[in-house]
């Protein structure tokens, strides 16, 4: 096969369609569909407003590179972005391909904004596998090895989240050493955070600390870079994070979830950084293709309906935590407390002693498939089942996929459980 190895595959099967919440294989095997390709699915398969707008759109123009000349799917897009970000003063910004793009050029608008180089990021953060995004992320293996000196300088700090034992002072004092010890307050373009982190394992950030970044950053004239790459798009139960967090970016980073599949990103700003850079300086060949427009178009007026995407919300967040009580009622002491928010929850798996248990994931992962659940793991010992079904997923199915997750863990845990 001419496919590079580099590529981690998590299930070695080969999917020929989906619909929704399910997903087939070449040899006609349905599956529940856990994964969403990894957060892009939020509305699911194929959704018919979605599927309907990309061939409308592909009969009229398929692409053209913005700037070169422009089309109207994007700006239509801009616009509805605009309106849809619930921010005091509508944001502005570009298109890219991806998220990591998109991380890329907020990098490029805080350096030209401040006039600084230096960035922030966080234990655990994910924000993208090209060069300049790589040294952001806060783990080194896979993603850092074997690459040596980055582009930065970055440096890290600890996540504070309820969901890791880690407190909004001990963050806070992290930061201030920084700044003492390590580098000029001054020399600070910009922090990137992830108000729910994914990679890490669906850790929410500390709303404290959310606060006070908000304020430290306005303090000493710092962009705040939220990446809502995977968190956005009604995956919370609202259509961003930051609005749990009761505080507004001045950068926000978009993608998987914006065009239901399409490959399309996003950086959002607020105008006084957005509207005073060189011309030029930002740009790409396919980033805001009309096609991946159209897709994002009807992805936001799908989501515009509130009441559908609290509704959606609720119930996939009650269904979850049902299930894991039931669980933890049945004595599954494999399973800790839920991570995260609202439908962006994360189920980790622990030994008798509360340590991460990353064999129990191994081990669950082909039962379940074989048993027609597709799950991925996450966290820093990807010892957590990132849960991450469309909030479209019909309630029977979702009980469904739940309760073979369930049997699974009994399954696997038995033998221990009957000692």
């Amino acid at each position: 096969m001419q496919v590079t190895s580099a590529l981690s595959i998590v299930h070695p099967i080969l999917l020929s369609h989906g619909q929704n919440a399910t997903v087939w294989d070449t040899d006609g095997q349905a599956y529940i569909d856990f994964i969403g390709g990894i957060g892009v699915l939020n509305l699911g398969h194929c959704h018919p407003k979605i599927v309907a707008a990309i061939v409308d759109q592909a009969q009229k123009l398929t692409h053209y590179a913005y700037n070169a000349a422009p089309h109207g799917p994007y700006q239509a897009l801009m616009a509805a972005l605009s309106k849809f970000i619930p921010t005091r003063t509508p944001m502005m910004g570009m298109l890219t391909n991806c998220g990591a793009e998109a991380t890329e050029n907020a990098l490029k608008i805080a350096r030209i904004h401040t006039g600084r180089t230096v960035s922030i990021a966080f234990d655990g953060g994910f924000h993208g596998r090209t060069l300049a995004a790589l040294n952001l992320n806060g783990k080194v293996a896979p993603y850092k090895q074997g690459l040596g000196p980055l582009p930065g300088p970055v440096y890290h700090l600890p996540f504070p989240s309820p969901d890791n034992g880690i407190s909004c002072q001990m963050a806070i004092a992290a930061l201030e050493r920084l700044i003492q010890v390590e580098i000029d307050v001054k020399e600070i373009a910009s922090i990137f955070v992830e108000p729910v982190q994914g990679e890490a394992g669906f850790q929410l950030l500390d709303r404290d600390f959310a606060r006070y970044l908000r304020s430290f950053c306005d303090e000493h004239g710092i962009v705040l870079v939220l990446d809502e790459i995977q968190s956005g798009f009604g995956r919370t139960g609202k259509p961003f994070a930051f609005e749990h967090l009761g505080i507004e970016p001045d950068v926000l980073l978009l993608a998987k979830s914006i065009a239901g599949g399409m490959p399309l990103g996003a950086v959002m700003g607020k105008p006084h950084l957005m509207d005073n850079l060189p011309k030029g300086s930002l740009g790409g060949t396919y980033s805001g293709n009309p096609v991946a427009c159209a897709a994002a178009l009807a992805t936001i007026e799908i989501l515009s309906d509130r009441d559908s995407l609290k509704h959606w919300g609720a119930h996939y967040e009650k269904t979850v935590k049902a299930h894991h009580a039931q669980w933890l009622k049945e004595g599954l002491t494999c399973v800790a407390p839920l991570t995260g928010i609202g439908a962006m929850r994360g189920i980790p798996l622990i030994t008798e002693n509360g340590d991460p248990n990353a064999k129990l994931l191994a081990e669950l992962l082909p039962m379940a498939r074989e048993r027609g659940l597709l799950l991925m793991p996450s966290g820093k010992h990807r010892n957590i089942i990132r849960l991450l079904a469309p909030l479209t997923i019909e309630p029977e199915q979702l009980e469904a996929g739940l309760t073979i997750l369930g049997d699974c863990l009994h399954t696997i845990t038995k033998p221990s459980m009957e000692k």
